[in-house]
């Protein structure tokens, strides 16, 4: 993986005073850093956040074809967002699906992927990735671990499941410039699948209580800016559901003594774009869509086109004005995204190259959707 000083992980682990029922999880890998880094950062950081990385088995064929037959590579289907993910400070993404054992690799309806994901996803630049998914116990405790073994291997941090009790109350916190940032992660379920009765902590489900009690933690132990991943929403629906919609109010609503509790929400699981909306001060993405998929066609099986597109969002933040003061966003983007299935490739649709009259009219339906609850009057805008 490519070092950066967005990569530096806390030295002192931030273990969350908040209890076994509301604990953050996370792992720490010991510190690194990059010297040199620009003035600029020193002042403030960007943040890219994209969405679910979910390898059906054409993927997994496809990465298989990318490397020549043997093993899997990954990067040159993530190559279309790499210089964006890469310029970033800190980069965040959100896998799926768990790691299959020995060769044991498949899509749909169980989703097990080749751990040369994890690879992948560092040399494009990502920093973490948050694992809370409907799909995270597909293969049982032994996914969770060999998917975390695998991402801690190529140097990716992660939030939203555990191997160990220990971990399960560790908060993730990365460096990006001279920021602490506390990533936390959640699901709406596990798609039927319980939880192993002695490892109840092994994943995040969502709980308002519980988010914002490790939300408050995380701020008190030191973080200066808390985002959360929520895996949530009504599959295939653009228009978030009444769920999403009320437990954002709530949660940005909250306070950590003269600050938000949260600085920023990440929306994952309804495989098609949803809209961006400032809320209380608080940017919400309520689903970014796929940015890695196999699955076009809707439950009924009918063709969906709109499971190949997504959006990558991208924050630039400000240090506070006054001492504890709050991360300011002061620039808010969005990147509009297609996986082009035919090519096994991420497409930014805004670049050079992708400027035909049909990409034109994807990019213009996905600004429709994303701008759909009004963040152009609070300031996104679309970003290359």
């Amino acid at each position: 993986m490519i070092a950066r000083s967005r990569q530096v992980a806390l030295a002192l682990t931030v273990v969350l005073a908040a209890g076994a029922a509301c604990q953050a999880r996370g792992h720490h890998p010991p510190e690194s850093g990059h010297p040199g880094a620009s003035a600029a950062r020193d002042r403030g950081f960007t943040l890219v956040a994209s969405g679910d990385v979910l390898p059906h088995g054409s993927i997994i064929d496809r990465a298989r074809f990318d490397a020549g037959g043997a093993g899997h590579d990954f990067r040159p289907m993530l190559s279309g967002v790499r210089s964006v993910v890469a310029d970033a400070d800190l980069a965040l993404c959100h896998t799926e699906t768990v790691h299959g054992a020995d060769g044991d690799h498949t899509g749909h309806p169980t989703f097990k992927s080749p751990p040369e994901l994890a690879r992948g996803l560092a040399a494009t630049g990502y920093d973490g990735c948050s694992t809370a998914s409907d799909h995270i116990l597909d293969d049982g405790a032994d996914g969770i671990r060999r998917t975390l073994d695998a991402l801690d291997r190529a140097g990716v941090r992660h939030a939203g499941s555990a191997r160990s009790a220990r971990e399960a109350r560790t908060a993730t916190v990365l460096r990006a410039g001279r920021a602490e940032v506390a990533h936390l992660a959640y699901t709406y379920g596990t798609n039927g699948l319980p939880l192993p009765p002695d490892r109840l902590w092994a994943v995040d489900l969502i709980d308002e209580t519980r988010i914002l009690a490790d939300a408050r933690a995380a701020r008190k132990a030191g973080a200066d800016v808390v985002v959360v991943s929520l895996h949530w929403g009504t599959e295939w629906q653009e228009a978030p559901d009444g769920r999403q919609i009320a437990l954002a109010r709530s949660l940005t609503a909250a306070r950590t003594g003269d600050r938000p509790a949260i600085d920023l929400i990440l929306g994952t699981h309804a495989h098609v774009p949803q809209a961006y909306e400032k809320i209380n001060g608080t940017w919400v993405i309520y689903g970014m869509g796929d940015q890695i998929t196999g699955g076009t066609t809707y439950h009924g099986g009918a063709p969906d086109p709109r499971g190949t597109q997504s959006t990558l969002g991208r924050f630039t933040f400000a240090p506070p004005a006054r001492p504890d003061g709050r991360w300011e966003v002061t620039k808010a983007e969005f990147v509009p995204l297609l996986f082009d299935v035919d090519a096994g490739r991420v497409v930014n649709l805004n670049r050079a190259l992708a400027k035909g009259a049909e990409v034109r009219s994807v990019r213009d339906r996905i600004r429709e959707v994303v701008l759909s609850r009004g963040a152009a009057r609070d300031g996104l805008v679309m970003g290359e």
